[in-house]
């Protein structure tokens, strides 16, 4: 029985957007680690980024793994990469599960990272120039309670329409300052950030399937081969 050459070279097709899926997962994973401006304030790690690194390269790995065992048709290397895949699918479902359940302690996570450099008038100058940026380039005042964690208000806290005379923005308060604190905008941008990550999990999801089921089936197509070939 004879290997099919469409089933052969769609795994191969697929290991190569397998690999290029572990790619995106790498790049983005270190984009989230090392994208934090300089800024000590919003340099914190989100928790699971060097989990999501380590997935990456081992994504890529297989998907060359993969690549290699459907062009030589070797049936080894076939059932490694379907355990391999099985594995990491079962992973991918617990962390998705996990993720899901604990994107409403993003906040508290947040909240107790921010919550270190209260109160601020005491804190050095490098910490609240960096404060000072992030207020400005967010749009917020303060870390937990607004203007209230300063003992005098910055001017970075002030909007610009406040001394501008322009339409009047919807993220300042009747006071001319900035009503949202910048923990709520990280916790904002925490929460994009894992949506992103959860949604190329499930995508990668439904790959693995495919890729298990393609695998299966040229594996058990090459043991027939083999054994009509010795008969």
């Amino acid at each position: 029985m004879a290997v099919n050459k469409c089933l052969k070279y769609l795994l191969f097709f697929f290991n190569l957007l397998f690999w290029i899926s572990g790619c995106i997962i790498l790049g983005v994973s270190i984009y989230l680690k090392v994208n934090k401006d300089n800024n000590s304030i919003s340099s914190e790690p989100l928790p699971g980024v060097d989990l999501l690194i380590a997935v990456g390269v081992i994504i890529m790995l297989l998907g060359f793994l993969g690549c290699c065992g459907a062009i030589k048709e070797n049936r080894c290397m076939l059932l490694l990469f379907f355990i391999s895949l099985l594995l990491i699918f079962v992973l991918l479902v617990a962390a998705g599960i996990l993720g899901a359940v604990g994107e409403s302690k993003v906040k508290e996570w947040i909240e107790e990272r921010m919550n270190k450099y209260l109160p601020l008038s005491n804190q050095p100058e490098t910490v609240k120039e960096d404060l000072y940026k992030l207020q400005a380039e967010l749009k917020c005042c303060g870390l937990l309670k607004g203007p209230a964690d300063w003992t005098k208000i910055p001017e970075s806290c002030k909007c610009p329409s406040a001394t501008s005379g322009t339409t009047p923005d919807p993220d300042c308060d009747s006071g001319g300052l900035y009503k949202t604190t910048c923990t709520d905008r990280l916790i904002e941008l925490a929460e994009k950030s894992m949506g992103i990550v959860l949604g190329i999990a499930f995508a990668i999801a439904i790959l693995l399937i495919f890729g298990m089921v393609i695998a299966m089936i040229l594996y058990c197509q090459i043991g027939k081969k083999d054994t009509a070939s010795t008969a």
